[in-house]
């Protein structure tokens, strides 16, 4: 339900742009260089971050020399190729593999217009881009799901068999993490700092924020992704962040336009049905994306969604209407920025969703659909108004569908130029004609700085939410001597990192004289000895069941499953002294409303783990507050608040 009642927010703090510079490369008067960015020596003061995007989305008089002259130079299927944006992974890719044949493809051979650059290490992704670039006659524009920060993406992932984190860039708390902290300055210190440390490795735009209104507790999707299930909260936090964004240099990138909240269906899945007026988008689905675009916002991606009330069926995603992305997007709210499809491999947008309509049988990246085909998805796309097909699941077909669709008359070459022009435009705002490349060397310099990962630390901090505590356990009784207490962690055997800085964390806090057992299950396996784990609770005095459970993007529901809720309804009935700690999806209190204590975290990376664990043992404040309703019993705004009961440690940590 979304709240009448404006949200609270905290101000704004804005730090000062610096600038940065660059020179020329050589194909089409353009040269190599290294981002001034990066800092020249270790002995030497690194450079300053990139110069800001100026806040107007349209392309501006001043620069349309290089723009022009570089789409007079393009053959129309490399103004076409412009569009077409795929996937490549930041992985280690010897020379020899088929994984560099593939991208190195992508450039040298279909000369892509940009690209989407998927997970791996901050050094990893910026040579590959580096060496992309170089192959490159025109820059390439990247774009990165950034939602959480730099390192929801370029993290270096585990080392088994240990479980030994390698750490990467700065990770902040999922974005209704951010909501339940009220707090736009942390959102715009996220922007900021997401910015710098992705432009130092090559990212360019950010597919991010998520401005959906999650007023839908079924949603499987969207979930934490989006600020809150109040449109004002997510309006006044994802403004914050596209400026935080934009004014140091990154794209910033609304989704997914009109608004992929109120939908209890996976749009990877299968085509979802949004049934609401044009009067209730406007006052809730749209409010964050007005907010947005006032802010300066650069470029929109848009949802496969449908919308029957507005579209007159329910067989027509949003981003092959338009009726949504011209007529609403660009007529009524008056966006002039770059249009950005959503993934054009997702069912949402390639199957069949009219009965009896002719189509062909398709294999796609999430099963088998009746599908109209990429080819026919991408003439739509560009017919409703998209800029950008992104990762099409066959590159050269998308390509050739965009010069068919001028041959057959469904738009004109011009249309096409007017997509071609935004993006060169918004190559040359960044810089791009003058600095493709990063300093690989300047790296270490930025990405992962402690400076950023104190503010990051800080913003998991606030986001704990204690939002239920019948019986006051927390905080956590501390130094009792010869006290039992039962960690259970309940996550898929794949979460390498589930629990292991929330138990370092929780046994530094509690003391020696606490004895703490702990316990993994993994809820996906149909042998879980759930038995076992009551049997230890029983002779514990108090149970800890650390929740990683959340929908993955090939989930059809939100739901946990029926074991898994009957042992935690087991558990709360008999061991009343039972925290449930949540680190996945904050509606999974819907399905065990009898747990007496509740903790949200929001996300399960190493930060917001250590936050909750401080939390719990009273070394931090908790000041989190719902910014969605969780039912039967938990409205939004509700959060019990603790003051610390022992000092912080002085100790950093990432």
């Amino acid at each position: 339900m979304v709240r009448a009642a404006g949200p609270e927010l905290r101000a704004k703090r804005s730090p000062s742009p610096s600038s940065r510079a660059g020179n020329t490369r050589g194909n089409i008067c353009l040269a190599l260089a290294m981002m001034a960015c990066a800092a020249p020596k270790s002995t030497q003061a690194p450079a300053p971050p990139p110069s800001p995007i100026i806040a107007a989305p349209a392309p501006q008089p001043r620069f349309a020399s290089w723009t022009d002259s570089v789409l007079a130079s393009l053959s129309p299927r490399d103004r076409a190729a412009q569009l077409v944006w795929p996937m490549v992974f930041g992985d280690f890719a010897p020379a020899t593999s088929a994984g560099w044949a593939r991208a190195r493809g992508y450039v040298s051979t279909d000369h892509v217009g940009g690209l989407i650059m998927s997970v791996g290490g901050p050094i990893e992704i910026g040579e590959k881009l580096n060496a992309m670039q170089r192959l490159s006659a025109v820059p390439l524009i990247v774009g990165a799901d950034v939602e959480f920060g730099t390192g929801y993406r370029a993290r270096g992932g585990y080392f088994l068999p240990n479980a030994i984190d390698l750490g990467g860039a700065t990770v902040f708390p999922p974005e209704m993490g951010i909501g339940a902290s009220r707090d736009t300055a942390l959102a715009y210190e996220q922007g900021r700092i997401t910015a710098i440390e992705g432009r130092a490795i090559g990212i360019h735009i950010a597919f991010a924020p998520v401005l959906d209104v999650n007023n839908n507790p079924a949603n499987p999707v969207i979930g934490v992704r989006s600020y809150s299930e109040d449109q004002r909260l997510a309006a006044a936090l994802g403004s914050s962040f596209v400026r935080g964004l934009q004014e140091h240099g990154m794209i910033a990138t609304g989704k997914h336009f009109p608004g992929h909240g109120d939908t209890d269906q996976n749009s990877h899945l299968t085509l979802p049905t949004i049934t609401v007026s044009r009067a209730r988008l406007d006052s809730v689905e749209l409010v964050p994306f007005r907010a947005a675009i006032a802010a300066g916002l650069d470029a929109i991606m848009t949802a496969h969604i449908a919308l029957p009330a507005i579209l007159g069926d329910s067989s027509t995603p949003a981003t092959l209407s338009s009726r949504v992305m011209t007529d609403l997007l660009r007529h009524d709210l008056g966006f002039r920025g770059l249009l950005i499809t959503d993934a054009m491999d997702m069912n949402g947008v390639l199957a069949n969703a009219r009965p009896g309509r002719a189509g062909q049988v398709l294999v796609g990246q999430y099963g088998t659909i009746n599908s109209i085909g990429l080819t026919e998805a991408c003439k739509r796309a560009i017919e409703a108004g998209a800029d950008v097909l992104l990762m099409p699941t066959d590159v050269p077909a998308a390509i050739d569908a965009v010069l068919a669709g001028i041959q057959e008359g469904r738009f004109t070459a011009a249309r096409v130029d007017s997509s071609v022009r935004r993006i060169l435009a918004l190559k040359e705002r960044i810089g791009l004609q003058r600095d493709r490349e990063v300093a690989l060397d300047s790296i270490r310099e930025v990405v992962g700085d402690s400076n950023n990962l104190n503010i990051a630390r800080r913003a998991a901090e606030q986001s704990i939410t204690l939002a239920k505590d019948s019986l006051r356990l927390v905080p956590l009784a501390r130094g009792s001597n010869g006290a039992r207490i039962l960690s259970i962690t309940m996550a898929s055997r794949s979460n390498l990192g589930a629990g292991v800085a929330f138990l370092a964390e929780l046994r530094r806090g509690v003391g020696g004289g606490v004895r703490i057992r702990d316990e993994y299950v993994n809820p996906d396996d149909p042998g879980a000895n759930y038995a076992r784990l009551l049997a230890a609770a029983d002779s514990s005095d108090l149970v800890l069941v650390s929740s990683y459970l959340a929908p993955s993007y090939s989930a059809s529901a939100s739901s946990a499953a029926a074991p898994v809720i009957d042992f935690l309804r087991n558990l709360a009935r008999r061991r009343p002294r039972t925290v449930l700690i949540n680190f996945g999806n904050p509606y999974l209190f819907q399905q065990v409303p009898e747990i007496g204590t509740y903790l949200i975290a929001w996300g399960g990376f190493p930060m917001s783990q250590r936050a909750a664990a401080e939390a719990l043992v009273g070394i931090n404040a908790i000041s989190g507050r719902l910014p969605i309703s969780i039912p039967p019993s938990l409205s939004f705004g509700r959060g019990e608040m603790r003051t610390p009961v022992q000092p912080a440690t002085t100790t950093s940590r990432p």
